[in-house]
């Protein structure tokens, strides 16, 4: 059986002129499925934010997808859906200008691929949140902000802050937010800079607490704030310690992000 494949570190959803990081992904080609404990543990050893394992069908532009962190399967992984974009389209040029490819996890399919500006992108569904609730007990004491707005959706919550500068300033307790059966939220507020909204991404029931640049947090705000500032084109930056940045084009079902990336690593993988 096969034990080399190719690999690379990719950052995503970054940009210099802000000094945004991005998020780095793992990105490991394969040319089957592996075990959920090898997958679990090849994740667990590189230690990256996500590793994204792909393997083709029998159709030329499809792949099936995994992400895994460090600890435990993503269900959802915006920014390694969007690495994998970038990767395939180095790897599979012809494919990628011709007709992208889709990204395919159990009943999920991503698009994903290059625009006519050269510019690497995905298209997700938009993740619908539920009417306004109250916040959980707790949670704005462990924000140490006042919560203006706060939604439950499918994914992460959505937190909305009174402005940037309370969103920045924001000294999550992530001690007291485990004691809340939430899994993480998408807290945000509107941006008093560049862009339309700023976010931040809190998971405390995992080992990363808050995560770099969020591509399913977009899938929850693209749409909350489209339709709050009635706009169809959004720019946000996420106010991690790397820091993130995203442009979006809105419709009623999903969602084109569009990203700036770099190579880390780039070479091969020796599976054991």
């Amino acid at each position: 059986m096969k034990s080399e494949f190719q690999f690379a570190i990719i950052n995503v959803f970054s940009n210099s002129l802000i000094n945004a990081l991005g998020n780095p992904s793992a990105i490991i080609l394969l040319d089957r499925d592996l075990s959920d404990i090898k997958l679990q543990a090849i994740a667990t050893e590189l230690n990256q934010p996500a590793t994204t394992f792909l393997w083709k069908t029998e159709k030329e532009n499809e792949f099936l997808i995994r992400w895994f962190a460090p600890d435990a399967e993503i269900g959802l992984c915006g920014h390694g859906a969007m690495a994998a974009s970038v990767f395939l389209s180095d790897h599979f040029s012809d494919v990628a200008a011709d007709n992208g490819f889709k990204l395919i996890k159990n009943d999920t399919i991503i698009e994903a691929g290059l625009n006519s500006e050269n510019e690497h992108f995905i298209i997700l569904k938009n993740i619908q949140r539920s009417k306004q609730q109250q916040s959980p007990e707790g949670l704005e004491k462990a924000l140490g902000k006042k919560i203006v707005e706060y939604y439950p959706t499918d994914n992460k919550h959505i937190v909305l802050l009174e402005n940037e500068e309370s969103l920045a300033k924001m000294k999550p307790d992530f001690e007291a937010l485990r004691k809340i059966d939430v899994f993480g939220y998408s807290v945000t507020a509107p941006s008093s800079q560049k862009g339309d909204f700023v976010c931040r991404t809190l998971v405390p029931h995992v080992q990363q607490l808050e995560d770099h640049a969020t591509g399913s947090t977009q899938a929850v705000l693209v749409d909350f704030w489209a339709n709050k500032l009635e706009k169809s084109k959004l720019e946000s930056r996420q106010l991690s310690p790397r820091g993130g940045y995203f442009n979006a084009i809105h419709n009623a079902e999903n969602f084109k992000l569009i990203a700036h990336s770099y190579y880390t690593i780039r070479g091969t993988f020796y599976l054991n």
